[in-house]
């Protein structure tokens, strides 16, 4: 099957897939307030937490996928989701398309919490055991309020233990690499007045996350190796049903 065969009953603006994924991240998106309401915070649940963390439990490396931060996170997330997801679900079908989604975001999550255990063993060793301990118990508390410590061992070491890491951008990003292999000379607008071929969009955000992901500013709090590892584990399974021709 070409990747840029429609599949049989015609072009859907809203396929299922990505209708019910929209619907999905907004319920959690409301949870969030609603159960918040109530006393009981979703993200410390569901958002992706460093295994050596208090809060960290396997089911979320699927659940952070569907939590967003604030308003501007999910609409930003879920446009991208049904501007370059509408085309690859058509082309694809549903069953290949969600298949992709979750793979890429449970691949952006493993990279991300990679990045964190780097982090993690970069600053254990000059930290004593008491002030690993204080951390544990008092180091979310700290991050609630807005603040963290003047040590910058042991602020790294709090972030890397009580931030959380939440949304789909991982999986987003795997969608705009498929999207872009896809269909490598579809215009993209930037800012909606710029056009720019997929091709090079997709190589130009990937670098730049690369260089951001880097850097490493003091302040940046976006996961940028999570949206790498969205793109490599794309790439990765496209290429894989390409070379075993896998059908769905």
């Amino acid at each position: 099957m070409s990747y840029q065969q429609i599949r049989p009953g015609g072009y859907n603006l809203l396929p299922p897939v990505v209708k019910n994924l929209l619907i999905i991240n907004g319920l959690f998106f409301l949870g969030t307030y609603a159960f918040g309401s109530l006393g009981i915070d979703l993200v410390k649940l569901l958002g992706l937490f460093t295994p050596q963390s208090e809060y960290f439990r396997p089911h979320q490396l699927v659940s952070y996928i569907f939590m967003h931060g604030s308003f501007e996170h999910i609409f930003f997330n879920m446009f991208a989701l049904w501007m370059f997801g509408n085309s690859i679900e058509n082309v694809w079908g549903g069953k290949r398309f969600l298949i992709y989604y979750m793979v890429t975001g449970l691949g952006a999550g493993l990279i991300h919490l990679g990045v964190l255990e780097w982090q993690y063993f970069s600053v254990i060793g000059d930290i004593s055991a008491d002030s690993v301990q204080m951390i544990k118990q008092e180091g979310m508390s700290v991050i609630e309020s807005g603040r963290n410590y003047a040590d910058q061992n042991l602020a790294t070491l709090n972030s890397v233990l009580n931030v959380p890491t939440v949304g789909a951008s991982g999986a987003v990003f795997g969608l705009l690499l498929a999207f872009g292999m896809m269909f490598p000379n579809a215009e993209i607008y930037l800012y909606f007045l710029f056009p720019i071929k997929a091709k090079y969009f997709v190589i130009g955000y990937g670098l730049l996350e690369l260089f951001s992901g880097v850097s490493n500013r003091p302040g940046d709090n976006v996961a940028h190796f999570a949206h790498l590892g969205g793109m490599v584990f794309g790439f990765i399974l496209i290429k894989y049903w390409q070379k075993h021709r896998t059908r769905f």
